[in-house]
């Protein structure tokens, strides 16, 4: 039997090391400030942040058909070209046969919205006794009456003691107006409305030239920097484990191949089951003769990029275009969807991922929440893989922990057996 190995048991401290000392301390201030420094900075290039984090998760899924293109003597760099333009050419391509209809279905959801909340409003108030108007009224506020009556009364109130007193300031600022458009001639009046106009037409249209390059110009940084990264994926990890002491650049290189992993099944994931459910969700909906199906299972896959938050974001305007029809159409979608999103969540997730990020969810609402009130809508999209980029060391150290204690167990164990054996 093998004896108990004292090398696996942690060393005790000596008594003079226990407890908090003056370097301790000195340590936790200077790593509270490095911690907060580096929010500050990831704060002012945070857009910057979403950019690499994207393009280099697009870029290890490229990395990976260029090692299959390798096998056939196919250079990198024209793999990874290949690869992201044979992408982008399908995308563009099922885009171009989808428009039409697309465009068409998105034109019933904006006509048919407005009929869709005053079906549910009318559902409402024909629901105000009982049980569920006690709810309602009840999750609602006060009347809107009540609100109205206090308001009114208030404003008489006011207006008893302005009529009362000097003139209000409405009156002063009326006259003021009549006055001004009185000494103003027709001419005049063209030249202020055509200035103004104008003005408006030119920010606006400022604005519109601004974000669309801004968005042209991310969306080709973010191509091009999947390309790089996809053809030459080890300059850039040889470029970070550089920077990292001597003695830990094995452990940072296994878990940046563990990050790669873990981001690129992720990816891969996603990118499935967003087909999957948009698919299913169609056929749902066409089952169901629910309008504009299309176009609702089109918004279904797209929101299933976004865990946990897209799919409820995604069921809200498909139960509305069912309860035009009727409120039991709209709870058969509802159920529909749960169940849809039961079926992932317990069936294509866990056999595609196979436990490589099981993150609890209150771990993702959390994460999910701060990434967008730092990030914005970006955040909330890439907040799930980078949380999970983020605890791979964590969860890496923590399974060698339990490694340890399997070993000291066992050596314990065996020890035991050994010395009963000689007794």
């Amino acid at each position: 039997m093998a004896p108990l190995d004292e090398s696996l048991l942690p060393s005790p401290l000596p008594p003079e090391r226990r407890g908090w000392r003056s370097g301790d301390l000195v340590r936790a201030a200077t790593i509270a400030l490095a911690v907060w420094f580096g929010l500050q900075l990831l704060w002012s290039v945070r857009s910057l942040v979403i950019l690499v984090f994207l393009a280099t998760l697009f870029g290890l899924a490229v990395g990976r058909g260029v090692d299959y293109l390798e096998r056939f003597r196919i250079r990198r760099g024209i793999g990874s070209a290949l690869i992201v333009l044979s992408t982008l050419g399908g995308i563009f391509g099922v885009l171009s046969l989808t428009a039409p209809t697309l465009l068409e279905q998105g034109k019933q959801l904006q006509r048919e919205f407005p009929e869709a909340i005053g079906k549910v409003q009318q559902w409402i108030d024909s629901r105000r006794g009982g049980l569920m108007g006690t709810i309602i009224e009840q999750a609602s506020g006060p009347p809107a009456a009540t609100v109205s009556d206090s308001a009114a009364s208030a404003g008489s109130a006011s207006g008893t003691r302005a009529a009362a007193g000097a003139p209000s300031a409405a009156r002063v600022g009326a006259e003021t107006a009549a006055d001004t458009a009185l000494a103003e001639t027709p001419t005049d009046r063209i030249k202020r409305r055509l200035s103004e106009g104008l003005g408006t037409a030119s920010k606006y249209l400022f604005s519109f030239v601004s974000n669309t390059l801004a968005a042209l110009t991310a969306f080709v940084l973010l191509v091009f920097l999947a390309m790089y990264i996809g053809a030459e994926p080890k300059v850039y990890r040889e470029w970070l484990i550089a920077v990292v002491p001597a003695t830990s650049r094995a452990y940072v290189r296994e878990v940046l191949a563990e990050i790669a992993t873990v981001l690129r099944k992720w990816l891969v994931t996603q990118l499935i089951a967003m087909v999957v459910i948009g698919v299913v969700s169609m056929i749902v909906l066409l089952v169901l003769d629910v309008k504009a199906a299309f176009a609702l299972a089109f918004i279904a896959g797209l929101m299933e990029f976004i865990p946990t938050v897209g799919p409820i974001l995604s069921a809200v305007p498909a139960v509305l275009m069912a309860f035009v029809d009727s409120p039991e159409k709209a709870l058969f979608v509802v159920i529909a969807y749960w169940g849809i999103q039961f079926l992932e969540n317990n069936l294509v997730i866990p056999f595609l991922m196979r436990g490589e990020m099981d993150l609890p969810p209150a771990i993702t609402l959390v994460a999910q929440t701060l990434m967008t009130l730092v990030f914005g809508f970006l955040g909330l999209m890439v907040a799930v893989p980078m949380t999970a980029a983020v605890l791979v060391p964590l969860r890496m150290r923590a399974e060698r922990e339990r490694a340890v204690e399997r070993a000291m167990l066992k050596a314990e164990a065996a020890h035991e057996r050994e010395a009963e054996g000689s007794a």
